[in-house]
């Protein structure tokens, strides 16, 4: 083969080779910032659902270890982060739609319970973020208002008059609202409350720094109350309640040294009183309980067998019906488990006891019962903002800012 020959065989191949090249079509702008947000959407959505969650304190239930403002990060990953068991949702909206309202997921599918791998499980004491038991059924006028204390209390357990008045909406486990508390119980434990001092296993409950209760605080001579809580900022309980305070244990242990103070009490629900609406288990005739007076009870654990009957079943309704979702019938002081007279019940789930440090002013489980395994979202980790809305003192709280949950409860 000639050189001339070389030379136009090798034009033919490139020129082969440059007809069989894709030429790249740059994507248009609309297109790559609609990857993008996807993207973004996809990896938010994942970080949400497996590693952790931004979370606001919404009320003053867990006062004053966290303020209401504190917005802070719920880790996923320190019990291992839950499956989804209504995937079939808006990405990054909880329960209800922005704007418009109505659900923001459909339970056209519904998977069971399932949790990943954590870096460990609910212990004691931990300040927990779970899904509101009691909120399986909504008021969609009141959303804000729990429904069973509205059915007891306005329309006395009759649902037809309820759902004649308003519309009802059921929501899965997942899509409860989210509450913040404390576990104070753990499952198996004996837990009981006497004059405001939690008691577990028969010992007294961990006390921390900023936990709050009702105090009556009595001055010497003329000296007025105001004079006395005027160094700490406090306030008052309500105008019906005179010299009645909410106090921090710390502010106590202040308070006690003021020359001028008589007397400081807890402000306390004597045992017996049943006039409070709204205790667990709903049941007066059995269980004479109060917030300040409760119990005893044993929580339900996994595996662990209980008698059942006419007189306690008040205490598992809820956990046989409602979170294990078997079919439950009392006739004639009987009780009936998908159709079988039972005497007994074995516990399919761990449950917890959950409480606010604000003790007198948080509506927990000595209002709505035990927390379920499967309600557990996560562990409140740290704070990275906080600000105040009250008083002189509004603003943003510097010193709270980018500070464990941990520390902030010391």
């Amino acid at each position: 083969m000639s050189l001339l020959d070389k030379k136009n065989d090798t034009a033919e191949n490139l020129s082969g080779n440059a007809g069989n090249k894709k030429v790249k079509v740059k994507k248009p702008v609309w297109r790559e910032w609609l990857d993008a947000g996807v993207f973004a959407i996809v990896a938010a959505t994942l970080i949400r659902t497996f590693v952790f969650e931004a979370y606001t304190i919404p009320t003053g239930s867990m006062e004053g270890s966290m303020l209401v403002n504190d917005y802070l990060f719920v880790s996923k990953l320190s019990y291992g982060p839950r499956i989804p068991m209504t995937p079939l949702a808006v990405p990054l909206v909880h329960n209800t739609m922005p704007l418009t309202g109505g659900k923001s997921y459909t339970e056209a599918v519904q998977w069971g319970y399932h949790r990943m791998w954590g870096f460990g499980s609910v212990e004691r004491n931990d300040v927990v973020v779970f899904n509101y038991p009691a909120g399986d059924t909504v008021m969609a006028e009141r959303p804000a208002d729990d429904y069973y204390s509205a059915l007891r209390s306005e329309f006395n357990n009759d649902r037809a008059e309820m759902m004649a008045r308003y519309k009802i909406i059921t929501r899965p486990v997942d899509k409860k609202e989210n509450y913040i508390k404390r576990c104070v119980g753990m499952p198996g434990d004996k837990l009981e409350v006497k004059d405001a001092v939690l008691y577990i296993n028969d010992q007294p409950a961990q006390a921390f720094p900023h936990m709050k209760l009702w105090y009556i605080v009595k001055p010497k001579g003329m000296v007025s109350v105001p004079e006395i809580v005027n160094d700490i900022e406090v306030e008052p309980v309500d105008a019906s309640l005179p010299n009645v305070y909410f106090l921090e244990n710390n502010q106590v242990d202040e308070l006690k040294k003021t020359p001028n103070l008589y007397e400081i009490i807890p402000y306390i629900f004597p045992k017996g009183m049943v006039t409070e609406s709204g205790v667990f288990p709903h049941d007066t005739t059995n269980f004479k309980f109060n917030r300040d007076n409760f119990g005893p009870i044993v929580l339900p654990k996994q595996g662990a067998t209980v008698q059942i009957n006419a007189q306690n079943i008040a205490l598992y309704r809820r956990v046989i019906r409602n979170y294990e979702l078997n079919k439950l019938e009392e006739r004639d002081g009987k009780i009936f488990i998908n159709d079988k007279e039972a005497t007994s019940y074995t516990f399919k789930m761990d449950y917890y006891w959950m409480m606010g440090d604000n003790r007198d002013n948080s509506l927990d489980s000595r209002y709505w019962g035990y927390v379920p395994a499967d309600h557990v979202v996560g562990k409140a980790w740290f704070v990275w903002f906080s600000y105040n809305k009250r008083g002189i003192t509004s603003g943003i709280r510097w010193k709270r800012l980018f500070h464990s949950v941990n520390a902030l409860e010391k």
